[in-house]
């Protein structure tokens, strides 16, 4: 049986998602975060040496890294549904966003995160200086590019329900967090972004999303 090794207020939940989403029987172990780092304790890095969630155990494996378990629990579980066919309308959109997800929007989203809790850490009168370098590089790279992104994830989810199309697939799953952090940091507001919050609405509603947050039990997916 899966294990998924559920770091709180972590991309994990997308793990949580494809698992009820696909009905797997699994055991969920809940972790907290160190209350001053925030990083994940000590009894997580034993299972994940590098302290990054997901992770997930399974007939002696350890495996981490989110598009690698959504891949490996979709090939022994899934019939499909989940993973358009080669050959379909669907195939190529879903690739792409499932891959867009971890590729470039996460990555950008993390580093604006990291930086704004860098200018929070710094030293009082190191602060200005902080703030100055911090917006910088938000104007210079970290802004145009998640401007750019979530221009593409408007003009999308206007052409379809769902990322690959008219069904819930794994690229979706894969983006719902992404989804709620460009929403909460990166400027994603309901006026400018119609599309993107109707998504994160019917999200929300999904009735196996919705058992994946009671399962999670901290009302918030979000540092």
């Amino acid at each position: 049986m899966i294990t998924l090794h559920h770091l709180e207020k972590s991309q994990s939940i997308r793990i949580l998602w494809l698992l009820e989403e696909l009905s797997v029987p699994y055991e969920v172990k809940l972790y907290d975060r160190d209350p001053q780092t925030r990083l994940a304790p000590a009894e997580y890095k034993a299972i994940s040496p590098l302290g990054t969630a997901p992770c997930i155990s399974d007939d002696g494996l350890n495996l981490a890294e989110t598009n690698a378990i959504v891949d490996y629990i979709c090939d022994k579980h899934d019939d499909g549904r989940l993973r358009p066919a080669p050959g379909t309308p669907d195939r190529s959109r879903y690739l792409f966003w499932f891959h867009t997800s971890q590729g470039s929007l996460q990555p950008l989203l993390t580093n604006k995160f990291v930086m704004m809790a860098m200018t929070g850490r710094a030293p009082f009168f190191l602060k200005p200086a902080a703030r100055m370098m911090v917006g910088g590089l938000d104007k210079a790279f970290f802004g145009p590019r998640l401007k750019a992104l979530m221009s593409e994830i408007e003009r999308a989810l206007g052409e379809h329900k769902w990322f690959a199309g008219d069904s819930l697939t794994a690229a979706d799953i894969v983006m719902g967090y992404s989804m709620e952090l460009c929403a909460h940091r990166a400027g994603m507001d309901a006026e400018r972004y119609p599309n993107a919050h109707r998504f994160l609405t019917q999200m929300r509603e999904y009735p196996s999303y919705i058992r994946a947050l009671e399962k999670d039990g901290k009302g918030t997916i979000l540092l």
